[in-house]
């Protein structure tokens, strides 16, 4: 991301420090002996790792530069705790902190309101998912997790879910250049097939009115409950194609039962 690269609350992030182990080694020796000027020196010096962990978080509403704020906040704490005699590398001490940190500020920010035991079980089931990543080197299943915490699957599944950030129906998903395809275009309807249709409106002599392709669009879309893209796969055209060709279909039915 270019973003990471222009300068994020007054730092210019393509000119941060990079400190060697040695350098690292030599600061913290200092720093445990008090020396305010080396504990500065490692912050600066570990401030690409807080930009590393808070690229995960590209995708929220949040300013950037909150968040910045924020993991820098969790590098600190890393800083304030870390212990040198238990061999472990800072930046995996560190890491989960800065996201415990800005999770906890996604967390409480979030308009809608989730349970603190329910919030709790989604935050161990993450720390937990870090931890396993790491001992395994490889991702592990939602079984896995559960079987760690000592938490059925469905309550981990439940709780995640639940700290997930809301997006819009209207959040556009993919762009060629043309019409733009949402999230809503994307969700298929299994319930509510033709029946709310045909018993309230006189859909099907509207339909009979379509050209043979666009009716066969509206069919699969709102009678089968299939996705554009599932649409423009069957009848071998593009996404934007079937969004055009819908919307012109819809516009002629509604002209035709108004």
């Amino acid at each position: 991301m270019s973003g990471y690269k222009v300068e994020i609350c007054g730092v210019n992030t393509a000119k941060l420090p990079l400190l060697s182990n040695e350098e690292k080694e030599m600061l913290f020796e200092r720093i445990l002996n008090g020396d305010k000027e080396a504990r500065e020196q490692y912050i600066k010096g570990n401030l690409r790792l807080v930009l590393s962990v808070i690229q995960r978080f590209s995708n929220s509403q949040e300013n950037i530069d909150d968040l910045f704020q924020i993991g820098c906040i969790g590098l600190i704490k890393a800083i304030d705790n870390f212990d040198i005699t238990q061999n472990v590398k800072f930046s995996t001490y560190a890491v989960p902190m800065i996201l415990g940190e800005v999770r906890r500020y996604l967390r409480d920010n979030n308009s809608i309101r989730v349970s603190r035991s329910l919030r709790d079980t989604a935050y161990k089931a993450l720390y937990t998912r870090e931890q396993l990543t790491r001992a395994n080197s490889k991702e592990p299943t939602l079984m896995e997790i559960a079987q760690e915490l000592g938490v059925s699957k469905e309550d981990i599944t439940y709780a995640l879910d639940a700290i997930q950030t809301p997006v819009s129906l209207y959040e556009p998903v993919y762009t060629d250049g043309g019409d733009p395809l949402y999230v809503m275009d994307q969700i298929s309807d299994k319930k509510n097939l033709e029946e709310n249709w045909i018993e309230d409106l006189s859909l099907v002599e509207a339909m009979k009115r379509l050209p043979e392709r666009e009716r066969h669009i509206i069919d699969m879309r709102f009678f089968e409950g299939k996705t554009q893209t599932e649409v423009a796969q069957e009848i071998h055209i593009s996404q934007a194609q079937v969004s055009r060709l819908e919307k012109n279909a819809l516009k002629s039915m509604k002209s035709y039962l108004s």
